[in-house]
């Protein structure tokens, strides 16, 4: 059977399950008392961790974006800054100094008043533990101080325009709660305080936990949701059963043939909407372990794959082949047409030989590839097991290199562990996902950037692959230093140009923004005609704006 028939047995499988859950619907109760149940992680077992200082996936969902707060909340569709816990932002006229007015009256969930300390102390100790650092802030940061009890001021080492970003998404912990903790780096944080919409902790088993409202929440009459419940689901396939049978009410899930598995089946009610705004999907490619760092290796493994037949098969059609920039549809304007048509986006198995064979790896009796000492071109391909979409793209990704003499076997792991091998480097080729933000600098500083190589074994919160780059550290600085946007196109397309030249990964396909709601018990979600967050629960801090919008039908 070929991989596209065993797809296609999974999907009428599926369908056939899905179909008899929609003909045992029971009513659901709808007044204000229902908890929002959500799908956003895929865990067997919930591990009890709201510390929001840890990279992402390390700690439970909202923790990042529901239980603890940022300064202010950047809404990539509106292309504009939401005040949050900053009322406001100004620059200096040098650009070397930020000044954040916080906003008055907030209070952290045990009813402390929320001042500038805070902001101070949190900032402080990503100082005093880098490993929390993840943003990097202290690279371009001098100093950070309270000018008064509701204004917090931050000098730079240099200009950096993009820093607004990593300082104004940056969760701001309680001073009066993290200055008793020994150790930030490996607290659980098991019953936190924050200044979010969800803080309290109403139940943890394994299965399941429950979040209930902030008592000192500081928007009035929110949230309206009275609590958020998470059960684990382990797999897709469980969550998409969950949600179809009605017992989610908002999913970041894959839901292979959205519109007929999950929409049509109760079109009055259930919603989906997926841009191709989110991230860019890669094969990673391990370069402080060779021969990965052979660029012609990278792009002879790219030149194998066949993306038409991974975005039909693997993606049910519900997105495109990558580029070579590696850009999403969240960069249109951003994008150089030259730059993402480079040969090595493109199938060519031919091509991909002869790079092969100039690297100095070639076939050997058995058809696999080998180096000039006998070792065999041999990896494993790491992907999270529940996450069905990225394990077929992992499937046929290992038939492709296999049709080169590169032998690639599927390994999966558990969404944790997978995580910890990326930061660690532990692995050779993983499919991942990659960083964004207002503008493709955040992607490319994540993909190219020396300053962001972290050695083997370190935790790494971006560049897995520890790639680094010196052209792409000079284009980096100079967009850095720009101030306008024709400024910062001029220095994108040469970035561009540059992950082109250099493949630092292998961008596969641009990752829709998984959504998914229904309108049964809880209505406010945003869609494309009110696009005032993105509808993925997935996209931090965007959640904020969701969950205290979000209200009982």
């Amino acid at each position: 059977m070929t991989t596209r028939q065993r797809c296609a047995a999974g999907l009428l499988v599926a369908s056939t399950l899905l179909a008899a859950c929609g003909d045992h619907r029971t009513p659901l109760p709808t007044d204000g008392t229902v908890p929002l149940t959500v799908s956003v992680e895929q865990q067997s077992v919930w591990v009890r961790n709201f510390n929001p200082l840890l990279p992402p996936g390390r700690s439970r969902w909202p923790t990042r974006c529901g239980v603890y707060e940022p300064l202010q909340i950047y809404n990539p569709l509106r292309g504009s800054w939401t005040p949050w816990l900053a009322a406001e932002h100004t620059w200096s006229p040098d650009l070397l100094r930020l000044r954040f007015s916080l906003r008055p009256g907030v209070r952290w969930s045990d009813g402390e008043p929320f001042t500038a300390a805070d902001v101070v102390y949190t900032f402080e100790l990503l100082r005093r533990f880098p490993a929390l650092d993840l943003a990097h802030v202290w690279g371009f940061v001098s100093d950070v101080r309270a000018l008064a009890p509701l204004t917090v001021e931050v000098a730079f080492k240099r200009v950096y325009v993009p820093g607004l970003e990593d300082l104004a998404h940056q969760p701001i912990v309680a001073r009066h709660v993290w200055e008793g903790v020994d150790d930030p780096v490996t607290f659980a944080n098991p019953d936190p305080v924050g200044t979010g919409p969800f803080t309290e902790v109403l139940a943890f088993r394994d299965q399941i936990y429950e979040l209930g409202r902030n008592p000192h929440y500081w928007q009035p009459g929110k949230p309206q949701v009275a609590s958020l419940r998470f059960p684990a689901f382990p797999s897709n396939d469980q969550a998409n059963l969950a949600l179809i049978e009605g017992e989610v009410d908002w999913a970041g899930n894959f839901v292979p043939a959205v519109e007929r598995t999950f929409v049509s089946r109760d079109r009055a009610h259930h919603r989906a909407w997926s841009p191709l705004v989110g991230n860019m999907v890669l094969l990673y490619a391990n370069t402080a372990r060779p021969p990965l760092d052979d660029a012609r290796v990278r792009q002879a493994m790219s030149m194998a794959i066949d993306r038409a037949r991974l975005v039909d098969v693997a993606m049910y059609g519900m997105t495109r082949p990558a580029e070579a920039t590696g850009l999403t549809d969240g960069y249109v304007a951003w994008r150089d047409p030259a730059a993402g048509d480079a040969p090595w986006i493109r199938r060519d198995v031919a091509g991909a030989e002869r790079l092969l064979d100039e690297a100095g790896y070639r076939r050997g009796g058995d058809g696999t590839r080998r180096a000039r000492d006998g070792r065999a071109l041999s990896f494993d391909i790491e992907v999270v097991s529940g996450w069905s979409d990225w394990v077929r793209a992992a499937q046929l990704v290992a038939r492709d290199l296999d049709a080169i003499g590169v032998r690639a076997h599927l390994r999966v792991y558990d969404v944790g562990a997978w995580m910890s091998r990326l930061q660690e480097g532990s692995f050779a080729l993983s499919i991942g996902y990659s960083l964004d933000g207002p503008t493709p600098y955040r992607f490319y500083r994540w993909t190219m950037a020396s300053a962001t190589v972290k050695p083997l074994g370190s935790l790494a919160p971006g560049n897995w692959h520890r790639f680094g780059d010196g052209q792409a550290d000079a284009l980096l600085e100079d967009f850095e230093r720009a101030v306008t946007p024709e400024e910062q196109r001029a220095i994108g397309v040469r970035l561009q140009e540059r992950f082109a030249a250099t493949a630092p990964a292998i961008p596969l396909f641009a990752n829709p923004l998984w959504g998914e709601y229904s309108t049964r018990r809880f209505v406010g979600f945003p869609d494309a005609a009110d696009p005032f967050a993105r509808l993925s629960p997935h996209a931090e801090p965007d959640a904020l704006l969701v969950l205290t919008a979000v209200r009982p039908r």
